[in-house]
């Protein structure tokens, strides 16, 4: 039997009748109708899903309970486009579901030197400066927190002892830094040392963990082990 099929995922999401902001009897036609996501907000709202799906099971319960909503808001949103009643959608749901999308896709697409602002913008047919409005409600820039959010995933690459072999420039090319002088700069500008520093004492304290849990699985080994046949007649002939 071949093992090397595609293996299939099913993501489930359950919620009240009431929970979405749409009419009930409306919300009764979409029943067993599939939603395309080849495009429009169809497409952009499973990039959401998929994203949650493959890392659902490393959330906490804060990042579930505050993804939950999110979740909801994405949803209504697109059950509304399907049932062109997207006026019915309250502004602040569209505008929350409409940044969860943009996180989903910057996210998705963090690895390509050419995301921007003006491609994040059109990818979802809006405006520049309305994307710029989002963002600044929520405290931060377009390009700040597509910057943050390679050097989170740089950062996780330089600390995995699997990728310990793989140059650095290789690492910051594969989250979309193209000049690795920049990158290094903004990489020490975030975390006080170089990626190469970095990368050292990670592997370092890697390195000290997987000893020190060796010493101690050895102790415990020699703690439960039972005496051998040898040291009891040893014993026995001594006290005779």
């Amino acid at each position: 039997m071949a093992t090397d099929l595609p293996t299939s995922q099913l993501l489930v999401l359950q919620f009240g009748r009431s929970s979405p902001p749409l009419p009930p009897l409306d919300l009764r036609g979409l029943t067993a109708v599939r939603i395309a996501g080849d495009g429009g907000i169809g497409s952009l709202s499973s990039q959401f899903l998929l994203l949650l799906a493959r890392h659902l099971r490393g959330l906490g319960p804060l990042d579930t309970a505050r993804l939950a909503g999110r979740t909801l808001d994405v949803l209504t949103a697109a059950l509304a486009d399907a049932l062109d009643v997207r006026n019915t959608v309250p502004p602040h749901t569209g505008r929350r579901a409409l940044s969860a999308r943009i996180h989903a896709f910057i996210r998705e697409n963090l690895g390509d030197p050419g995301l921007t602002p003006d491609t994040i913008a059109a990818a979802h047919h809006i405006s520049l400066r309305y994307l710029h409005k989002l963002f600044h409600a929520e405290g931060r820039t377009v390009a700040a927190w597509i910057r943050e959010r390679r050097l989170e995933q740089c950062r996780r690459d330089l600390a995995d002892p699997a990728l310990s072999e793989r140059p650095i420039r290789a690492i910051a090319a594969r989250w979309g830094f193209t000049s690795p002088a920049h990158f290094s700069q903004v990489f020490r500008s975030a975390h006080g040392c170089s990626p190469r520093q970095f990368r050292h004492r990670s592997t370092t304290a890697s390195g000290d963990q997987a000893a020190a849990t060796l010493v101690v699985n050895a102790s415990r080994s020699q703690e439960s082990a039972p005496p051998s046949v040898g040291s009891g007649v040893n014993s026995a002939a001594s006290r005779q």
